[in-house]
Parts: C-alpha cells; structure tokens; sequence
C-alpha cells in the first residue's frame, strides 16, 4: 500500500538547511530536502525514487549552499524478507520524462543504444530535479524505492540502461555499481571504555569528535580527531581522503544527537561501519569517567 507524499531534494557536500517545500508544475516535481544534518534526531535521505534513505540531518546552523538532486517522499509498505538484495545497496543514476512524452522517450533510447550517456542527456531532458547531477541518485537499498522503480533497478545488469514506469513518469535507470549494504549501531559507553583500554584499537578504528572547539575545550576523549559541524563545509568533501571507509569509524558528540547525523552522513559517502556513541561524551563522564567534565 502506498502513502503519497511529497518529493524531497538536497545533497551534500553542504550542511543543508531544515527542509524546504517548493511547489512545481505538474510537469515537474515537487521537491523537499531530508537530506540535512539536524540538532535534534535524524531524518532520512529520500528520492525521486526513493521512500527512505540511510542518511541525514537538518541542522539549524549557519546555511551552507547545497545542491538539489531528486529524491520521492513515497511510503511504501510490503515485506522487506521477501525480495532479494536485502544486503546489496546499488549506485543508480537516472532520467524521467512524462507520462505522455512517449516521442521523446523511444528517441533518448535509440540515443543510448548508440553510445551516448545516460547522465549527459539527463541534464538535458530529465524533469527530475537529479538532472543537475546528472540524474545521480546515489547509493539505495531496498525498502527506499517506490515499488516499479526497485524491481527494475534491483534486476538491472550493472551499467545496462532499463527503462520503467512509476506514477511520475517513464524512467530511464542505470545501475552503476553494487556492494554490500553498510551498517550503523550505536555503542555504549561502556562498551567504548573497554575497546580504548585495547592498545590495538586505535589502530584499526578511525574516531571523530563533530563538537566545537570550545566544547572540546572543557572535555574530551584522548584518540577522538575534532571536526566541527560548523566547519562542515570545509571537511566534508575531503572526508573519504582523510579517513578510510573501509575502517570501523566511531562518531561522538556532546549528547549523541549530531554525531547520529554525521554517522548517518558517512554511511551516505561509502563508510562501511559506523558507529555513534550513544550519550555522547556527558553520558560517557556519567557512566564511565567521572573525571571528565560534564557541561
């Protein structure tokens, strides 16, 4: 059973701003960003195909500019166990004409079928507010897509153009990649105080402290590299070259509620295992070090 709701759009490498409704045209999209970091609790990445994304924040900072890619606000309910990929995330990219653009559909894949790219004529003809991305979509699962889109996606040969309809139109789709699905838990104080006790853990871990300086100031974990929220814009577009997405990376804030945002982010940029300290540090001094400050 399908809920409808609103297209939802937004895309790092910015902080994005709390979501933003913008009405269009029957011939376009409507579009809402969930895609954003967020002070107080999680929200989910959604796309033009997609109902649920790993992924992001709002957050109520100093605006960074961000850019706009399609995602679908779409509900859908059935039963996750009983279709195949449970554990296989796909990098999909597409193009969405209208219903009634039949003309220019068979056209674009004569195109195709001669060589030209699906993303270069996305930015042409794609009503899709993706096409600014080249009708990037980004890494999905199953369960994030309406139902038409996933069964095609999920079936498609890697790089084959398929095509398939959804109530918003005909969509052109390529898979690009695939890999395993990544995971996100939350760790326990405790369970962090006994891991820093291991000599080896700092060297198979990657550990990141989202807190301000002046925060970091008053109390912090030995090991934990600070990288501000604020300063997001700075660090994130380089975060897959300063740390290892293949490593188990640990994420600490204050109460655990912006570090649950960046853990979420970071699953979004390739992170395999990521995990937030539940609490965060003011839970971590009352529980397990009360030699550290609490503020």
């Amino acid at each position: 059973m399908l809920r409808a709701a609103t297209y939802v759009s937004s895309h790092f490498p910015a902080v994005t701003t709390p979501a933003t409704l913008l009405a269009l045209s029957a011939a376009r999209l409507s579009v809402r960003s969930t895609l954003s970091l967020a002070v107080a609790g999680a929200s989910s990445l959604h796309c033009a195909v997609s109902r649920r994304f790993p992924v992001l924040p709002r957050i109520s900072f100093s605006p960074i500019p961000h850019r706009r890619t399609c995602y679908n606000a779409f509900s859908a309910t059935f039963n996750a166990g009983s279709s195949s990929g449970e554990n296989r995330e796909i990098l999909v990219q597409h193009l969405l004409v209208k219903e009634d653009d039949q003309r220019l559909l068979l056209d674009l894949l004569k195109r195709i079928a001669k060589g030209e790219d699906l993303s270069n004529l996305a930015v042409e003809y794609s009503i899709c507010p993706s096409k600014e991305k080249g009708g990037m979509l980004g890494w999905v699962r199953k369960g994030q897509m309406v139902p038409e889109f996933e069964e095609a996606a999920f079936h498609a040969p890697i790089n084959k153009v398929v095509r398939c309809k959804t109530q918003f139109g005909w969509h052109l789709l390529q898979v690009l990649s695939e890999r395993e699905k990544s995971i996100l838990e939350h760790i326990q104080p405790d369970e962090l105080y006994m891991k820093l006790q291991d000599p080896t853990f700092m060297e198979d871990a990657q550990l990141i402290d989202v807190r301000e300086p002046e925060e970091v100031a008053q109390a912090h974990l030995p090991g934990f590299q600070v990288l501000p929220l604020r300063q997001f814009g700075n660090w994130g577009p380089e975060i897959t070259t300063k740390f290892d997405p293949q490593k188990d990376t640990y994420v600490l804030c204050h109460h655990g509620m912006r570090s649950l945002q960046v853990a979420n982010w970071l699953q979004t940029q390739g992170f395999r295992r990521v995990f937030n300290v539940a609490g965060g540090i003011h839970e971590y001094a009352l529980k397990v070090d009360q030699s550290i400050p609490t503020y």
